[in-house]
């Protein structure tokens, strides 16, 4: 059955690869883009620009079969940011699909969640204990979702989404080309991983159900420790580089450091103090027994066959170079 697609966040990574997959499968998507976005929308989609205020995005919803809530920021210079973007928002969107009476798709956050070992995954009913502000405001719009009475919903939790396009891990596949690989964080943490193909197949279930009112954690059963991760990037990349431990002595300042220099350039860099709080946890892994059950998605691309894909449309698209 073709369905018409709502989609905020439409231009970024996810986003595009949501947009690709509904399309291909006959479904008609409206991106909506904010109106002074520089990014450029992905093909084959209605451009709806509009702020994500209620009254702005009725008429964009209005006539759809299902919303898919992706707009967010991850790493802001300024923390009010998460409070504006993720939670304020996010309760903009819920009321104007709400008014819509179309259901809603909300892409939350396994840092919602908090920390969690391997050896006691986290489940969707244990309580949820954020370690930092992203993982504050994405709890704080599921609580804006879940509590916006009459509205129909389903949030997501992904762990780690990666993938063609994606810009977080392509550091660690240049410094593998390099030779020298760092290694920072604790070795025996573990991560839940999810390639984006996977990610979009269980939002594409979501769609379909139609508003389940199920909360569900998104990601390969298997988890990811650091040096699973490092050995998948090397074969990836067809190199083995000496990997330089640094001690969480000299990792420390310098996400002391990135906190400064990002504020002073109007930039959030890739270290910072959120990360090394998230690098030295216990690991953040997760059950995903209610995505099978509820949903019918298992993750079928393991992190090895990820990462060769990953690698590939580097080279493909000249970002290894």
């Amino acid at each position: 059955m073709s369905r018409t697609v709502a989609l905020t966040g439409a231009t970024g990574f996810i986003g595009r690869n949501l947009t690709a997959h509904l399309v291909a499968r006959g479904d008609a998507v409206r991106a909506v883009v904010r109106p002074a976005s520089p990014s450029a929308p992905p093909p084959d989609v209605e451009v709806i620009r509009a702020d994500l205020s209620a009254d702005a995005l009725r008429a964009a919803f209005d006539g759809a079969d299902a919303v898919v809530h992706l707009a967010g920021v991850v790493s802001p210079v300024r923390d009010e940011m998460f409070r504006l973007v993720n939670v304020d928002a996010t309760r903009e969107v819920a009321a104007a699909a709400r008014g819509a009476g179309v259901p809603l798709v909300h892409i939350s956050s396994l840092a919602a969640a908090g920390p969690a070992p391997a050896s006691a995954p986290r489940g969707e009913d244990d309580p949820s204990t954020p370690i930092n502000a992203y993982g504050r405001s994405k709890l704080a719009s599921e609580e804006a979702i879940s509590g916006c009475g009459g509205l129909r919903w389903t949030i997501l939790r992904p762990g780690v989404v990666y993938g063609p396009g994606d810009r977080a891990v392509l550091p660690l596949f240049r410094c593998a080309r390099f030779g020298v690989i760092p290694v920072v964080g604790r070795r025996d943490a573990a991560y839940s991983f999810v390639y984006v193909d996977d990610l979009v197949r269980a939002i594409a279930a979501a769609i379909d159900a139609g508003g389940s009112g199920h909360t569900c954690f998104v990601a390969h059963p298997r988890p990811v420790r650091v040096d699973d991760l490092l050995d998948a990037i090397s074969t990836a990349v067809g190199r083995r580089p000496v990997r330089l431990p640094l001690p969480a002595a000299v990792v420390y300042p310098a996400a002391v450091a990135g906190d400064v220099i990002g504020r002073a350039i109007g930039r959030s860099l890739p270290l910072n103090r959120r990360r090394y709080g998230e690098m030295y946890s216990e690991g953040f892994v997760c059950r995903v027994d209610r995505l099978r059950d509820r949903l019918g998605v298992e993750a079928a691309i393991d992190l090895a066959e990820g990462m060769a894909r990953t690698s590939g449309w580097y080279r493909e698209h000249g970002w290894l170079s």
